[in-house]
């Protein structure tokens, strides 16, 4: 057996919709080799290794749609391409990325196959794969593997390239099937994320909008000028002031009366915060520390309570945490350090990571737990008799969440304090012994109002409901179902494509609309041409959809494109399939049937939006049967009026668009009109090129269908130049 391997042929990224799915995937071709002889079922003991390393395969339910279904079809024997698919996927699910789609299918050379698994991410799902290969022949070979080791390596590649919680679930919720808005991410490792299209989207960075001004972030983060805004608008605040120096901190302590809190003027996320402060020596020593987070400190009245962080979104409170402390409890035995690592930081919540909701403390990297401990009388070496409680830290991470208790006048004030800052999303943290009383009774006050804050606390709270926070923003950039689309057109077919999709952007830009185009002469922005280089392909419709002076997108998409990048967008408008010849895509990655190549061109029809439509040219029979796969319209097309599949079309009082007599003509049903002459149309050479003709068609039913009127087409045909 030591001769069986699995060669990796060729291994692609499609980074949109493809003939497999909707979603992003990788697409591996494997070369199984001798083990095409060798089934599950026929190699001793390969079942039992399988499971062992990976005893949670049981859940995979495989053909069956149930779950042991990827067991059974272990023990009935299935082939090795067919098991990479599992493990890789299982490897992902470990990694945490859950879910997702597979598939195995042979080639058309023995022993090959196409193994198809959702793409997380490129990089990361490749390491899965390679890792998924490894693991797969140590089961064969009965050599050992580390699981573990392997999983927590790809956890950690996972954790550094996919986006970060807080973003990643602004983006679920996007893109989810109520709203299905788009998103595209602009950085390869970062949480820059567009969500929509062209001058319809919005731009979100972790839990930052395009419309989070730098003015209002600048002003959140200078805690005293914050402070000052807060109060001349009425808005409670504890008393303090900015200090020159700690001699300085030590007199505005005295001022003020103890106890009292030091923290930076600038500082975020409560980094540098040192609460309950009773001495001079404290402040002090909590001055020495906080200056060091930030350009300058400032001294104010410790106000009791707990540390509570409300989410503001839009000027609405979405979500409210309440901060709870952190306590070690002395055996008698072990040190604080040790204590917090076995009490504390065993809590499986928490992590040096974004998405752990709570943090790791040491008092080594942690100064304000220091001090806290410090007061006590200890160290971090110290050894507390049995028994003894050590108060950690007095504000940690907000674990409960408390949104439904929150007294109205409080979220009043909450979302006042984001608008005096002038935040669209505002993390306000506010100290108070009781959330559901008023402020004022209970001396309780906002200390903070932050930009950007983390979203995880209110996705994964330790205690009460989690609470739509992605939904909440996303319903503020996007109102009233706005699903932040342009009219994105798709072209694709065998011939035609690149003068269709010419000729419709023209049309579009005629209507008014800035429109971009990426076809085979190049990327053009209305008529200004960008690149002067094949563009039908993912990378220039890309640059389309980000560019947010786009009105309107003319995309061609070749089999080429299809096959071996995916599409760049989810969905489209009007998609147009010119034509169909099976035999010029034989030969290429492996095309070999007309089936196939059905399978690649109904891809563009599948991507038609329930509101949009599909344009066919009625000629071709497999583009009649392609008709029912389309979730829109279907506007067939063809130089033929008598087209049994167009006439039976029109009969349904479906719209049509075909020449008769000299003229192009828009029919819906019954109902037909003439809007141009082909004689008067230079790219059909009076009507004598039947090609041309369609080509003219299929773009004439474009415009219709993307709502052109018909004086606008019949000029934008009579004038448009190929040259």
């Amino acid at each position: 057996m030591k001769s069986k391997d699995i060669t990796f042929l060729e291994i692609r990224y499609l980074r949109g919709p493809n003939i497999w799915t909707y979603r992003p995937v990788i697409e591996a071709v494997v070369d199984i080799g001798e083990l095409e002889d060798f089934p599950s079922n026929v190699i001793p003991g390969f079942n039992e290794r399988l499971t062992a390393l990976l005893p949670s395969l049981i859940e995979h339910r495989c053909s069956y749609g149930e779950r042991g279904g990827f067991l059974r079809r272990l023990e009935e024997g299935t082939w090795p391409a067919h098991i990479l698919e599992h493990v890789t996927l299982e490897l992902q699910n470990l990694a945490g990325m859950p879910g997702g789609f597979g598939k195995a299918r042979e080639a058309s050379t023995r022993g090959v196959y196409k193994v198809v698994v959702r793409a997380w991410h490129d990089d990361v799902t490749r390491a899965c794969l390679y890792a998924g290969r490894e693991l797969l022949l140590a089961a064969i070979h009965d050599s050992p593997f580390d699981v573990a080791a392997t999983v927590a390596k790809l956890t950690d590649m996972a954790e550094r390239k996919l986006l970060g919680p807080s973003t990643g679930c602004i983006v679920d919720a996007a893109t989810a099937k109520d709203r299905r808005i788009p998103a595209i991410r602009l950085l390869a490792t970062g949480n820059l994320v567009q969500l929509g299209y062209g001058s319809r989207s919005r731009r979100i960075w972790t839990a930052e909008t395009d419309r989070t001004s730098a003015i209002a972030e600048g002003i959140s983060r200078d805690k005293d000028l914050t402070k000052s805004l807060l109060t001349s608008c009425g808005v409670p605040v504890p008393e303090g002031r900015l200090v020159d120096n700690v001699d300085d901190a030590c007199e505005a302590a005295e001022e003020i009366g103890f106890p009292v809190v030091v923290k930076p003027s600038d500082g975020n996320h409560a980094r540098g915060v040192f609460t309950n402060l009773e001495t001079p020596a404290e402040v002090r020593s909590a001055y020495a520390a906080a200056v060091e987070e930030g350009s300058g400190v400032i001294v104010e009245r410790y106000v009791r309570g707990s540390e509570h962080r409300l989410l503001v979104i839009g000027g609405k409170l979405v979500a409210a945490a309440r901060g709870e402390t952190a306590r070690v409890i002395g055996d008698g035995e072990s040190t604080i350090d040790q204590l917090i690592d076995s009490q504390i930081n065993s809590d499986p919540r928490r992590g040096f990571e974004e998405e752990f909701p709570l943090d790791i403390i040491t008092l080594h990297d942690n100064p304000v737990a220091r001090l806290e401990v410090t007061r006590q009388g200890f160290t971090g070496d110290s050894v507390p008799p049995a028994g003894r409680e050590v108060l950690i830290v007095r504000s940690g991470n907000h674990t409960d969440d408390v949104t439904d208790i929150v007294h109205p006048d409080t979220a009043a004030t909450a979302s006042l304090a984001a608008r005096i800052v002038g935040l669209d999303i505002a993390g306000v943290d506010l100290v108070c012994e009781d959330i559901s009383q008023p402020l004022d009774g209970q001396r309780g006050a906002i200390v903070e109002v932050n930009a950007g804050p983390g979203l995880l606390m209110h996705l994964k709270p330790e205690a009460g409901e989690p609470r739509p926070v992605g939904r909440a923003i996303v319903d503020q950039l996007f109102p009233n179902g706005d699903d932040g689309r342009i009219p994105v057109v798709g072209v694709s077919g065998s011939f035609g494509k690149t003068t269709v999709a010419r000729l419709i952007a023209r049309l579009l830009a005629l209507s008014g609309k800035h429109t971009g185009l990426a076809c085979s002469d190049g990327l053009y922005l209305d008529r200004r041409c960008i690149a002067r280089e094949d563009s039908a392909n993912w990378g220039a419709a890309n640059r389309v959809l980000m560019n947010r002076a786009v009105d309107a997108a003319v995309l061609e998409n070749g089999s080429d494109t299809i096959l071996t990048e995916g599409l760049a967008y989810d969905r489209c408008l009007v998609g147009v399939v010119t034509n169909v010849d099976p035999a010029a895509h034989f030969g290429r990655h492996d095309v070999a049937t007309p089936e196939q190549v059905f399978t690649i061109l109904r891809t563009q029809v599948d991507l038609v939006l329930p509101y949009g439509a599909a344009l066919l040219n009625a000629k071709h029979p497999m583009l009649v049967e392609m008709a029912s796969l389309c979730d829109g319209e279907v506007i067939f097309f063809a130089t033929d009026p008598e087209l049994p599949a167009l006439v039976a079309h029109r009969q349904q009082g479906k719209r049509a668009v075909f020449a008769r007599a000299g003229q192009v003509i828009l029919a819906s049903g019954a109902g037909e009109k003439a809007i141009a002459r082909l004689a008067a149309i230079p790219l059909t050479d009076g009507g004598s090129v039947d090609s041309a003709t369609e080509n003219v068609l299929a773009a004439a039913g474009a415009a219709w269908a993307l709502g052109i009127g018909p004086e606008i087409i019949r000029t934008g045909l009579e004038t448009f130049s190929i040259a």
